[in-house]
This record gives structure tokens, sequence and C-alpha cells, in this order.
């Protein structure tokens, strides 16, 4: 594992010291690593959200709704 070191102003080291301190972190360390993997969950919905965006928006001229068709194939889905 990789070390990194990181400068903080006093407040958000306090804060770092009060969040790891609580039990749900083993240290500072710990909670900086949560934090991460946080973020990298957060980015990858938005970019899934982006790309949804983006493939409708290529995949050509709207169509109207046929919500009789779309019952059906929910209904397929399901099994009924």
């Amino acid at each position: 594992m990789a070390t990194m070191n990181v400068s903080l102003p006093d407040e958000m080291r306090r804060w770092v010291d009060e969040r790891s301190g609580t039990g749900t972190y083993a240290n500072a360390s710990d909670y900086v690593r949560d934090l991460i993997r946080r973020d990298q969950k957060r980015e990858a919905a938005r970019a899934a959200i982006q790309n949804a965006i983006s493939e409708g928006l290529e995949s050509g001229d709207p169509r109207q709704l046929d919500r009789e068709a779309l019952k059906r194939a929910f209904r397929r889905r399901r099994g009924a």
C-alpha cells in the first residue's frame, strides 16, 4: 500500500480526528479511504447517468409513447 502525506488546516485535521475517534473508523487513514471510495462511487453513478443521457440524445427523434405496449412489455418481464 502506498503512503501519501496530506496537509490540512487545523480545523480540518480536528474534524478528521473527531470522525476517526468515533469508533466507526480505525484511524484517520481509514476515514480518508472511506471518503475516497464514496467519491469513486458517486463519480461512477454520475458517469452512468451522463452516459444514459447521451445515449438518449443520440438515439434519434422522440416517438409518441404507446402506453399499452409499455404495459405489455412490463407484464412480459414479470411473467404475468
